[in-house]
């Protein structure tokens, strides 16, 4: 069962979930790249950056992760405002060197930093030539989070690669729509149709029509598209 509101005290749209394990995970939509997560207690910070939100007023984070160092992803500042002595931060390698902290991870690995959830960094990368100067490949990364028995796919700034046909189990999954720098919608579309999550939310859009891949799902009763307020 879901419900989505506005995040008390901060005004961002959340959406509440019961896990295969009973408890309840909570995403709360913060604006481009940026989300939060929140089970059994426990707070975890996607890419947070000062500029979408006053991270001040957040609860502070038991863990933070970056899926790549470009500016609009990887924020000292937001870091700095959110971070605790226990905070965890799960970077990949280029940002582990640009923050100069960090546990990296790298395309392929694997880990369970703490006990209620379990971190797989994939790929994340272009594709269209001209464009892979933006994310090339084997630098950056996409996470999938289990927590509760619930798989969640944060996808970072990539097209829709091959690599995506080995995703499986995905209850949730973050797709990025905004061409150059990620997917099209068509893009978009074909990822939704190789990972087949079970709801689908696409996020770091920007100004694109993300209707249209609401549109170009249509057909497909197994993804429940659902859109929120991330611009």
């Amino acid at each position: 069962m879901l419900t989505a509101f506005a995040a008390q005290g901060l005004g961002f749209e959340q959406d509440r979930f019961k896990t295969p394990e009973g408890k309840d995970l909570v995403i709360t939509f913060v604006k481009h790249g940026s989300l939060m997560l929140e089970y059994d207690g426990h707070v975890l910070l996607v890419d947070p950056v000062s500029d979408y939100a006053d991270y001040s007023k957040f609860p502070k984070a038991d863990l933070i992760l970056i899926t790549h160092e470009h500016h609009d992803h990887l924020d000292p500042k937001a870091i700095a405002a959110t971070e605790k002595e226990s905070t965890l931060i799960i970077v990949n390698p280029a940002s582990q060197e640009k923050l100069g902290k960090g546990i990296a991870m790298k395309n392929g690995d694997r880990r369970s930093p703490v006990s209620y959830l379990n971190i797989e960094a994939v790929p994340a990368y272009n594709t269209t030539p001209g464009r892979d100067q933006f994310h090339p490949r084997g630098r950056d990364n996409g996470y999938i989070l289990t927590l509760g028995g619930m798989r969640v796919y944060i996808a970072g700034d990539t097209e829709d690669i091959p690599e995506m046909k080995q995703l499986k189990n995905i209850d949730i999954a973050f797709l990025p729509v905004n061409q150059p720098y990620t997917m099209t919608p068509v893009q978009a579309a074909r990822a939704a149709e190789m990972i087949k999550p079970r709801i689908l939310y696409p996020y770091h859009y920007g100004e694109t029509k993300i209707q249209d891949l609401k549109d170009l799902l249509k057909k497909d009763k197994h993804i429940d598209v659902r859109i929120r307020q991330l611009q």
